[in-house]
């Protein structure tokens, strides 16, 4: 049986538990087909299944984005043939690896006017934006939106794509090279959390009437504290953990602060559907090719050393988008 490399996790725990590892490579089963990696996308969604935040079944690999080309069709496939150059951003998780198998249905092809690093960063981050401002809470222009972590993969393409709309964007950063970053990628207003007092910042911006919306994909450090700087019925998108999850609240909070709208979306649940899925995806090829927005991808590591770049991810070293080479 052929054989391919790959990451694998036997326990829940730290980067220390992502070995890179042999394993047998069967053919694709009906309804799948075989991939050659050719980049790999990282998303702070493959610490948490390496941690046990997000559970999943142990041993795993880890990773669910990734640029291919289709080296062979299972039984059923339509639509698909070998050579197609395609992308994906859902499970099952593995995308870690050189080769694979991996479910038709969830493919998209990518023009050749994108290339491999780009269409491996854009797809889950770019879907998670497109879903966040597009059907979560539909931005509309001249509206205030307050960012968090507005130099992050996410951010970096949430950041343009706002602009594109006419937003007014408030981005919050923990760096002034994160900062300068966020200014240049869109954001009319930049705010250090870690060092201003970012909810009178963002009151001060706003004439003191909050935003109509907070995208937040940081968690545990700044959750409540957004939750002051929305207007009256305004709405508290909460999509991610990287400081940690979020505590408990009771219903009656978000009554007290102004009859508050709270949701916590996940990007598998806004392309559960084939329909939704090429929608997304649409879109985000569509903002790519167009320009509205630019995937920037200024850290690379060789996928054997996907470790080193969770590492790096955790402590905050990265910005915009990060892409593993088999």
């Amino acid at each position: 049986m052929p054989k391919t490399h790959a990451i694998r996790v036997e326990k829940a725990g730290g980067p220390e538990q992502m070995k890179w590892v042999e394993l047998d490579l069967p053919a694709p089963g009906k309804g799948e087909v075989q991939l050659k990696n050719l980049a790999c996308g990282l998303n702070f969604i493959d610490t948490y299944h390496r941690t046990g935040l997000y559970p999943v079944p142990l041993p795993t690999g880890l990773g669910l984005e990734a640029c291919a080309i289709v080296e062979a069709v299972g039984e059923g496939v339509t639509g698909l043939k070998a050579g197609d150059r395609v992308a994906h951003a859902s499970g099952p998780v593995g995308a870690y690896a050189e080769r694979r198998n991996y479910p038709a249905e969830k493919l998209i092809k990518i023009p050749d006017a994108i290339d491999d690093k780009t269409a491996a960063a854009m797809m889950l981050q770019g879907m998670t934006v497109e879903y966040l401002i597009h059907r979560t809470y539909p931005v509309k222009q001249g509206e205030w939106v307050l960012l968090h972590a507005a130099a992050g993969g996410v951010g970096s393409i949430a950041s343009q794509w706002l602009n594109k709309l006419g937003a007014q964007v408030i981005g919050t950063a923990g760096s002034p090279e994160k900062l300068a970053l966020a200014k240049e990628q869109g954001c009319h207003h930049v705010i250090n959390y870690r060092t201003e007092d970012w909810v009178k910042r963002v009151k001060e911006i706003t004439s003191g009437q909050g935003v109509a919306v907070v995208y937040d994909g940081v968690g545990k450090d700044v959750f409540m504290q957004s939750l002051d700087c929305l207007k009256p019925r305004g709405y508290m998108v909460q999509f991610g953990n990287a400081s940690g999850p979020v505590p408990e609240i009771s219903p009656l909070l978000l009554s007290q602060k102004g009859s508050l709208f709270l949701t916590r979306p996940t990007l598998m649940s806004y392309t559960a559907t084939r329909a939704d899925l090429e929608l997304s995806a649409g879109r985000v090829i569509e903002a790519v090719t167009k320009g509205w927005i630019k995937i920037k991808v200024p850290h690379t590591y060789p996928l054997k050393d996907a470790a080193q770049a969770h590492r790096d991810l955790e402590a905050r070293k990265t910005t915009g988008s990060v892409v593993l080479v088999p």
